[in-house]
């Protein structure tokens, strides 16, 4: 089959999502979180896992794994698959979101504070942090999937009219 098999050319009216990774990185009973810098667009101020655009040219794995490096100078061995969120934020395009889980090998972080300033967080502190909108649902549900043989789960996400996150998990 080649690429013009794909159906890639036939965008026309059909609904389009950019590639994203999520990682939330642990160690020990903590989980790696970035506090975004108030001048980013996208949660300034909010802290959220790692992550960011799967290019052209990589796997959502790959991409996470990337990220991860990128944004905390950290190599892990191996990353998980968690879930996959499919984001609706009202427009023409959306989101696919690859959630990813990774053990840390050590807390020694670099982080480049232009992307924001890292924080190492127990799992129990996590409500005395102002986390992006979706991770009090979605950091516990990673967490307790960590070093477990589960299948990713499966969401979707969207906004109501005053716009509140709603997400609905795919039951099997």
């Amino acid at each position: 089959m080649g690429a013009e098999q794909q159906g890639a050319s036939a965008t026309a009216g059909r609904w389009l999502v950019i590639p994203r990774t999520l990682s939330f990185v642990f160690y020990e009973d903590e989980v790696l979180l970035m506090k975004r810098a108030g001048h980013k667009r996208v949660f300034p101020n909010q802290y959220n896992g790692l992550g960011g655009h799967i290019e052209a040219d990589e796997d959502p794995y790959s991409g996470a794994l990337r990220e991860i490096r990128e944004e905390s100078g950290l190599t892990v061995a191996h990353a998980q698959l968690c879930g996959v969120h499919h984001i609706n934020t009202g427009g023409q395009v959306g989101i696919m979101l690859f959630v990813f889980a990774a053990d840390a090998p050590s807390r020694d972080v670099i982080a480049d504070e232009r992307e924001g300033t890292l924080h190492w967080v127990r799992l129990d502190q996590l409500a005395n942090y102002d986390l992006v909108e979706d991770l009090p649902t979605v950091l516990p549900r990673v967490a307790a999937m960590r070093h477990r043989a589960l299948a990713p789960y499966h969401a979707f996400v969207s906004y109501d009219a005053h716009d509140q996150i709603q997400i609905r998990y795919a039951t099997e």
